[in-house]
């Protein structure tokens, strides 16, 4: 006889966990289904272990820098396998609170696949047994997404890397060729980069992290490249052959054919979703691509079956899938949420420098027909930054020049990760320009390139 829950959600990521426990703060009977680990990729492989990473190659930058700050240090190393280890501990100490949280909002977690097995009903298994039958009348599909993998690029968990092998690799590579240049891509050639790797960069589209600003994007490459990293754009792999202890990629770029050859190859070519062994068969659920389509408030079309997360599609981002989590469950309990507006979720690359975006870039706003007014301020004008030895960095800020709606903040620099919520909180609150120039910003600190930046766009800059 099949346990019964006023919901059942498949997958504990960031968006199935948020779900459950916010369905439980409205005292909904849930249970949670989770085959590997609680707080799914985001947590275990990707967003914390990577920023744990990221962390250590910024600490080895510094340390190789120190003369700038007056300091000098012989004989500076570093232990790569304690450094790994760190990263692990980090994502572990979280799963670990998360599996807390759970426990402490009395949901019921199932440790297991969860598959479709009829209306209202999940049939969890382990290892191919059977664990446990579930019913509800409402289920939410958030069992998120894995890395794409391009033919004759599969990994081989030794010489050619995804993600996983990319975070807990047994040595440090001393050259190594990245494939694609979106975030992940970024962020795993700035790490090894920085830890002292000889990196190549390799970009189909015509610049690296295409998705944002192209003037962010510039930014970036030159930044890149005065590190010493090679970057290839326009740039489309023909093949790759494996030798005993390396990886040669033959490369076009402009009709030219080359060949580079590295010690190890990461593919970071985009995501697909986890719709397999699912049970959707049979199901009114649509799909485009891999991944499940939902209204706004992450209905599909199965009644009583809802998706949410990296399943549904772009942008592929755990703050949104929580958000994604919180609505359906609220829209679940009868409470009216507002849906969500894309357009407001913030964008977070972690590599060095940072960069962080929301809303239209420039080139997209003229395309929805805007008439815009673009300001920009350079980190060279902000005395915090000069004072932090990181003077390199961009606020740039699109408004529609008739209303004044801030259409669009794309930064590049130090900390910007954590400077766009500003304007994140702004565009939720449909703030024009006069409420970001009347704002007072602290002095000093980097958030004023913020302020800057709105005044340039409105002939009104300070210090520049």
């Amino acid at each position: 006889m099949a346990d019964s829950f006023d919901l059942i959600v498949v997958g504990g990521g960031p968006g199935g966990y948020v779900a459950a426990i916010r369905a439980a703060q409205l005292k909904m009977k849930v249970a949670l289904v989770e085959r590997e680990h609680l707080g799914g990729i985001c947590l275990n492989w990707g967003c914390i272990p990577t920023k744990a990473l990221l962390r250590a190659s910024e600490i080895n930058h510094l340390l190789h820098s120190l003369d700038a700050y007056g300091f000098a240090a012989d004989n500076v190393r570093f232990d790569f396998a304690k450094v790994i280890k760190r990263s692990r501990a980090v994502a572990g100490q979280l799963s670990a609170g998360v599996k807390h949280l759970l426990k402490k909002n009395k949901v019921t977690v199932f440790d297991g696949h969860g598959t479709l097995a009829g209306p209202g009903k999940v049939a969890v298994t382990k290892d191919g047994k059977p664990v446990a039958e579930l019913a509800a009348r409402h289920i939410i599909l958030a069992t998120g997404a894995r890395a794409r993998v391009l033919p004759g690029m599969e990994p081989d968990g030794r010489l050619i890397w995804s993600y996983r092998e990319a975070m807990v690799p047994p040595a440090l590579p001393n050259s190594l060729i990245v494939v694609g240049s979106g975030a992940i891509g970024a962020e795993f050639a700035s790490f090894y980069l920085n830890m002292g790797a000889k990196v190549t960069l390799v970009e189909v589209m015509d610049r690296i992290l295409p998705v944002e600003d192209a003037e962010i994007s510039a930014f970036v490459q030159k930044a890149f490249a005065k590190q010493g990293m090679s970057i290839l754009t326009g740039a489309r792999v023909q093949g790759v052959r494996k030798g005993a202890e390396s990886v040669t990629a033959t490369i076009e770029v402009n009709g030219k054919v080359q060949e580079i050859t590295a010690d190890r190859l990461i593919s970071a070519v985009g995501i697909v979703g986890n719709v397999e062994s699912l049970g959707l068969e049979g199901t009114k659920i649509q799909f485009e691509k891999t991944h499940i389509v939902t209204d706004a408030m992450g209905r599909t079309g199965e009644p009583g079956v809802y998706a949410i997360g990296d399943l549904t599609g772009p942008p592929w981002l755990a703050h949104k899938a929580s958000h994604e989590g919180i609505i359906t469950v609220e829209a679940i309990a009868g409470l009216h949420p507002h849906a969500m507006d894309r357009l407001n979720i913030p964008g977070c690359t972690y590599c060095r420098p940072q960069v962080a975006s929301v809303g239209l870039t420039e080139a997209a706003a003229k395309a929805n027909g805007h008439e815009i007014r673009v300001g920009r301020f350079p980190f060279i004008g902000n005395g915090k930054a000069i004072a932090m030895g990181e003077p390199e960095g961009l606020v740039k800020t699109v408004f529609d020049a008739k209303t004044g709606e801030l259409l669009g903040a794309h930064m590049v620099g130090p900390e910007v990760t954590e400077m766009i919520q500003g304007y994140a909180i702004a565009r939720t609150l449909e703030s024009t320009e006069a409420e970001l120039v009347h704002t007072v910003f602290p002095h000093p600190t980097v958030s004023e390139t913020m302020h800057e930046a709105v005044l340039d766009a409105y002939g009104r800059v300070i210090h520049i």
